[in-house]
């Protein structure tokens, strides 16, 4: 079966749209959760964690069964890499560590079929819900479905941003916000000199027709840039969730039982 995306949909008619990230949990079960409780996506971290495909695969699968968008942040700017996770039914990909004009041209190519790319063509995958689609339609579909997504954290991608986001195909910008503080020199994400650089993003973005977001911990954050137009709205992690959760649970049962009070903890958020 063809699938539109409505997360793409939702964007492109300048909605707001909430995910999460899983970069732990690795549990296809983690992923149906998401779904009942209404996130409009999932991102599956292949950079950050030691998923291969074969569990990328099974999550992208279940998250297509339970009604959440599956999106992938991909390891590297390769075929090999992009490919197989785009037949197993992701709904997008966001490339990290974006710098250049040709980085951005060569992942509109892997993951757009022709005349808008080099995607081998397979039908009957994860990408059809294993039903089958004649070329025209696999092509048509899948290329207006595909979601391209470029994560902006580095300092010289901010620099590039107007070249990085006039590229045909580009869907999206999201803000990497802890590389891009480490990238800066800045001393936290909240620093005037990273907000400076976001709020050049967002304005780019504006420009150039493309959604702009942001993925980190704390809502707050996430709302304010929302209110000067962000609107893929990527919270914290399964990390961040279960840390959070289970500091906070400890917290009070030490605090109300006095055992190992000394050893509470303040939870922080985890980057992503």
């Amino acid at each position: 079966m063809l699938r539109t995306n409505p997360v793409k949909q939702a964007l492109k008619e300048g909605r707001p749209v909430i995910g999460t990230m899983i970069t732990e949990a690795g549990s296809t079960g983690f992923v149906w959760m998401l779904a009942n409780l209404s996130y409009d996506f999932v991102f599956i971290d292949m950079e950050h964690s030691a998923y291969g495909l074969q569990p990328t695969a099974d999550m992208i699968k279940v998250a297509r069964l339970a009604g959440i968008v599956p999106l992938v942040r991909v390891t590297d700017l390769a075929y090999n890499v992009i490919a197989p996770v785009l037949d197993a039914g992701a709904m997008g990909l966001m490339l990290p560590r974006v710098e250049t004009r040709q980085q951005v041209e060569q992942f509109v190519r892997f993951m757009k079929y022709p005349p808008l790319g080099v995607r081998g063509a397979t039908a009957g995958r994860g990408s059809t819900d294993y039903g089958g689609a004649s070329p025209r339609e696999l092509v048509q579909s899948l290329n207006e479905n595909s979601l391209v997504i470029l994560q902006i954290e580095r300092k010289v991608a901010v620099e590039n941003i107007d070249d990085l986001l006039s590229v045909p195909g580009v869907d999206a910008a999201v803000i990497g916000p802890f590389d891009l503080t480490i990238s800066l020199g800045a001393d936290s994400t909240g620093s005037p000199q990273v907000e400076e650089a976001i709020g050049k993003v967002v304005e780019a973005a504006k420009r150039h027709g493309v959604a702009s977001g942001i993925h980190i911990a704390e809502p707050t954050t996430i709302l304010k840039w929302y209110e000067r137009g962000m609107t893929l709205l990527g919270c914290n992690t399964d990390l961040g969730f279960f840390t959070a959760g289970a500091g906070k649970t400890l917290t009070e049962l030490r605090r109300g039982t006095g055992a190992g009070a000394n050893a509470a903890n303040e939870i922080k958020g985890i980057h992503v």
